[in-house]
């Protein structure tokens, strides 16, 4: 077993991060559905919402490293090719630009606002005594992007098990699954 990418398969690292940050991903969305669907001052509610934020800054933590360790073995991964191969990069592509904007966008607005952040109780940014507005715009829109993510996972999920395990029954679940 190899901790880098091969043309046959994907190494343990890229296998960890991928799995290891869905199990989180569905937390995060988990939380953010709860958060949508159930009424204010609800206890499940309140007790998923309380992760929100500290996983998503993993998670965006873990995304830069994931993103590091792709572009190090990009040239050694499992090919893509064809109209779905280029279909697929694009996928990728937009999920993984998903994966940088949406937390970004909160943070960026955190380091703007009244409240101030912390990250696992650190506190990162100090409460201002003015909110920055031009820092609040992007993050008006944090919650429509990660329900987008939501769905081009989704969608990731659905090629995975319907076109590739099958239809095609390329092997390409098996190659990521180990």
């Amino acid at each position: 077993m190899t901790l880098s990418d091969t043309p046959a398969r994907y190494g343990l690292v890229s296998r960890l991060l991928h799995w290891g940050m869905a199990a989180l991903f569905a937390a995060q969305f988990v939380s953010a559905a709860a958060h949508w669907a159930l009424p204010r001052e609800n206890a499940l509610r309140e007790a998923l919402w309380s992760y929100h934020t500290d996983l998503g800054i993993t998670l965006f933590f873990l995304v830069l490293v994931r993103g590091v360790w792709g572009l190090m073995n990009i040239s050694k991964r499992p090919e893509q090719s064809g109209r779905i191969g280029t279909a697929a990069v694009a996928g990728h592509a937009a999920i993984y630009a998903l994966m940088v904007i949406v937390p970004a966008s909160r943070i960026l607005a955190a380091a703007g606002s009244t409240r101030g952040f912390s990250y696992l109780g650190i506190e990162i940014f100090a409460p201002r005594a003015v909110e920055v507005a031009w820092m609040q715009v992007a993050s008006e829109w944090h919650g429509e992007m990660g329900w987008v993510l939501a769905l081009l996972v989704l969608g990731h999920i659905a090629m995975a098990v319907i076109w590739h395990r099958i239809v095609r029954q390329d092997g390409v679940l098996e190659r990521m699954a180990g």
